[in-house]
C-alpha cells in the first residue's frame, strides 16, 4: 500500500477576540507560517500506526475501534480524531501517519488542532468521505471535547482550516456553525511585522481552569437571560452581583467591541490604533478574565519597552504565547528587550519570531 498522501497544515495565533469562541462573540485568528506536516497510507487491518518527531515520542498502535481512556500522551488527540470519525459513521480500514511539526508545542498556536485537523483532512481525502472544511472542524472539535477532555471552542480547527496567506480570518461564533470572512492584512507593506513570543511557559487548556471560565460565562448569561454572553448590553454587569462573573463579563463585551475595533483599524490601515487594542485586550485578559501569568505579562510589556506598538497575550492562557505589532526596524529591539527581562527573572529563553498569515490545511501535491 504505497498510496502515500502529504498534507500542509498551519498552526494560527489569534489576533483578537479572546475567549469569544465560546460565548458568542466575533473572533479574528490568522493561520500562520509555522505548520505540521501529515503523511498518511491505507492500511486494511482495522490497525493505526502512529510516528511523530515529537521529543520522546514512540510509535503508538491503536486500533479503528479507539476509545476514550485508550490512549494517552501526545497521541491521544491523533486517537480522539479516528474516533470522531468513525463515531459519526466515516468509517475506515486503518491508516499509518506521520506527524512532523513546526509549530511550538504548548505555545498557544493550536498545535493540537493543526494535529486533528490535518488527520481528519488527511483521512477524508485518503478515504474519500466528502466532507466539507466546516464538517472537519466540528469532528475534530468533539474529538478535543469527549476524547481529549478539553472544552475548546471552535475557532482555533475553522482558523487552520479556513486559513488564507495575507488574511485574517473574521468568524461569528454565535451562529450555529460559525460563519466565516476573510480579511485582507497589509501590516508588511507598511514596514509592520507581527512577532510571536513564545514564553515556553506551562499551557494546557485540559488542566480545568479553561473549563472553569466557560462555566463561569455560562452562568453569567444565564443570569442575564441571554444565549451568548456576547450579546448582553454594556450594562449587563450591574444586573450581576457576583464580583467574579461581573468582571468575566465585562471582558466579553469590551472585547467584542474590540474586535470591530481591530477589524476597521486594519481596514484603515491603522497600526498605531490596532496596537492600541492589543495592549487594552491582554490589560482585559489579565485582569477581569485572569488567564494571564507573570511570564506572559513581562513578555507584552518588555515587547513594548522595546518599541512594539501594541502586545498581548494570544490563545486560552495560562502560559503560551504573546503576539507583539512592530515596527520593522524595531523587531530587533524587541526581542533583545524581551529576551534580557526574561533572563533578569532566570526564566527559560524564549521563543521569537516573525509570524505571516499562512494558507489554510491543503494537500501537498
Amino acid at each position: 500500500m504505497t498510496d502515500v498522501r502529504r498534507w500542509d497544515v498551519p498552526g494560527r495565533v489569534n489576533l483578537i477576540g479572546e475567549h469569544l469562541d465560546y460565548n458568542g462573540g466575533p473572533v479574528l485568528p490568522m493561520a500562520i507560517d509555522r505548520s505540521l506536516t501529515i503523511k498518511v497510507r491505507p492500511r486494511d487491518d482495522e490497525t493505526v500506526n502512529l510516528w511523530s518527531d515529537l521529543p520522546g515520542s514512540a510509535k503508538v498502535t491503536f486500533g479503528t475501534g479507539v476509545q476514550p481512556g485508550d490512549v494517552d500522551g501526545w497521541a491521544v488527540y491523533a486517537a480522539g480524531i479516528v474516533w470522531s470519525l468513525m463515531s459519526a459513521g466515516h468509517r475506515f480500514e486503518g491508516a499509518d501517519i506521520v506527524v512532523e511539526s513546526r509549530i511550538p508545542s504548548g505555545a498557544g498556536m493550536s498545535s493540537s488542532a493543526a494535529l486533528t485537523c490535518g488527520i481528519a483532512s488527511a483521512l477524508d481525502d485518503l478515504t474519500g468521505f466528502g466532507l466539507d472544511r466546516t464538517e472537519l472542524a466540528l469532528l475534530a472539535q468533539r474529538a478535543e471535547h469527549d476524547f481529549v477532555g478539553a472544552p475548546v471552542g471552535l475557532m482555533d480547527q475553522l482558523a487552520v482550516l479556513y486559513g488564507e496567506a495575507g488574511h485574517a480570518v473574521l468568524m461569528d461564533t454565535a451562529q450555529s456553525p460559525p460563519t466565516t470572512e476573510t480579511v485582507p492584512v497589509t501590516w508588511e507593506d507598511d514596514g509592520v511585522a507581527l512577532v510571536a513570543i513564545n514564553t515556553r511557559a506551562h499551557h494546557s487548556l485540559a488542566d480545568g481552569e479553561y473549563a472553569a471560565r466557560r462555566t463561569e460565562c455560562e452562568q453569567a448569561a444565564a443570569e442575564l437571560g441571554v444565549t451568548w454572553l456576547a450579546e448582553a448590553t454594556l450594562d449587563a454587569t450591574i444586573a450581576l452581583t457576583d464580583e467574579t462573573l461581573k468582571a468575566r463579563t465585562r471582558h466579553v463585551l469590551t472585547e467584542t467591541a474590540r474586535v470591530r475595533g481591530a477589524v476597521s483599524a486594519i481596514g484603515r490601515r491603522a497600526w498605531p490604533q490596532l496596537g492600541t487594542i492589543f495592549t487594552a485586550s491582554h490589560a482585559s485578559l489579565r485582569d477581569d478574565f485572569q488567564v494571564s501569568c507573570p511570564e506572559l505579562d513581562v513578555a507584552v510589556e518588555a515587547a513594548l519597552e522595546g518599541g512594539a506598538l501594541g502586545a498581548r497575550m494570544t490563545g486560552g492562557g495560562f502560559g503560551g504565547s504573546a503576539i507583539a505589532l512592530v515596527p520593522v526596524e524595531r523587531v530587533a529591539a524587541v526581542r533583545e528587550r524581551v529576551e534580557a527581562r526574561y533572563a533578569a527573572q532566570q526564566w527559560r529563553e524564549p521563543e521569537i519570531f516573525v509570524v505571516r498569515p499562512a494558507a489554510g490545511a491543503h494537500l501537498v501535491q
